[in-house]
């Protein structure tokens, strides 16, 4: 494991500092707990953190809302450019992130295990959540003596209960969509609106996008950008049609099945399927071009007599991806056939404008 860049304030790494650990699926009964920890601390402190499980990424929300100055580590790129909390904490120089890259080959050790090693070095204090014996932190930390343990048997707690229970109102929902949407953390959401963490957890995710959606739709958006439909003037492209899901249960629209995007250049047309993932499938024919949406996409292109490019993204995030490949319709069995690999179709630049002739052959 080694550094591989480092982004903010870096005199945060000569400070004393704390490693906060915590196992992932952690349970809800020590969320009280682990917050308790954290409305201790001070712009004194200094916490040294990771952000790859849901109860880091909400202790991380939380120390950054308090202000507490925040050593954070992330595997190979930083992700979460978008985060209003982190781009504050970073103008502010109270925060440093420090991004690792594995470089030990496969096969000597899982890369958590390697990371925490790594980071464990780095602390003077190490304060833990939520262990799980069978994980792979328990054994790392065994005959430390800088270890503070915030409880040890979650058998000991109970489970949040409601004091009143009774139905969302219209003003709650809108305090938990403004905070939410700002990063502020279910710490902070609870203390604001007074319901069980477990409780507000359940009402973010009914009445947000669901994680895959809002994905998707960030992907979309991204490729929009690369047409720059904006100026049409210069660049030629105009938007005809952009899809939208829309389901009520099962039940959908037929359009919900045709590509994502349809554009118009100098009178060719031709469209446009946007998928992203977090890293290539091992099985890509079901995991990226499923029989059943190739041949409904295959319709759409004889029928509409317009050629059908599948935008693929890979890596990064949707807003930004790693690699960037435009695939033509008539190509994807030469993938799934292994004739062509997955390469000849990358492109060469991830944010650089979309030229006709990469859609419609000349």
């Amino acid at each position: 494991m080694k550094i591989l860049s480092i982004q903010g304030n870096g005199a945060l790494s000569d400070r004393e500092k704390t490693l906060f650990l915590c196992s992932k699926h952690t349970p809800f009964e020590c969320y009280e707990h682990v917050f308790r920890w954290v409305e201790s601390l001070s712009e004194e402190d200094c916490i040294m953190c990771f952000n790859s499980t849901e109860m880091e990424a909400e202790v991380l929300k939380a120390l950054l809302v308090r202000h507490i100055p925040v050593v954070l580590f992330v595997m190979n790129r930083f992700k979460d450019r978008n985060n209003i909390q982190i781009r504050k904490a970073l103008n502010e120089n109270r925060m440093l992130i420090i991004e690792l890259r594995r470089d030990e080959p496969k096969g000597k050790g899982t890369t958590p295990r390697l990371r925490n090693l790594f980071v464990l070095g780095m602390a003077q204090h190490i304060v833990c959540g939520y262990i799980n014996k069978n994980g792979s932190i328990f054994p790392i930390l065994a005959g430390k003596k800088n270890v503070t343990y915030l409880f040890d048997r979650i058998t000991n707690f109970t489970a949040e209960q409601e004091i009143k229970p009774y139905r969302w109102t219209v003003a709650e929902d809108k305090t938990l969509l403004r905070m939410f949407y700002n990063d502020m953390g279910i710490h902070e959401i609870k203390k604001e609106i007074k319901r069980p963490y477990s409780t507000i957890r359940q009402r973010i995710r009914a009445i947000t996008l669901p994680d895959d959606v809002l994905k998707g739709r960030e992907f979309e958006d991204y490729v929009l950008e690369l047409f720059d439909v904006r100026n049409k003037a210069k660049n030629g492209f105009l938007l005809k049609e952009w899809r939208s899901d829309k389901t009520l249960g099962e039940v959908c629209p037929k359009s919900n099945q045709h590509p994502d995007f349809e554009f118009e250049y100098q009178s060719k047309c031709f469209a446009v399927e946007c998928k992203w993932r977090s890293s290539i499938p091992q099985d890509m024919e079901k995991e990226l071009f499923p029989t059943k949406k190739i041949a409904i996409y295959k319709e759409f292109a004889e029928e509409r007599k317009i050629p059908v490019i599948i935008a693929l993204g890979i890596g990064g995030e949707p807003c930004e991806p790693e690699s960037l490949y435009l695939i033509p319709l008539d190509e994807v069995h030469t993938i799934l056939n292994k004739e062509k690999g997955l390469t000849q179709f990358l492109r060469p630049s991830i944010d650089g404008m979309f030229s006709i002739d990469e859609f419609v052959k000349p």
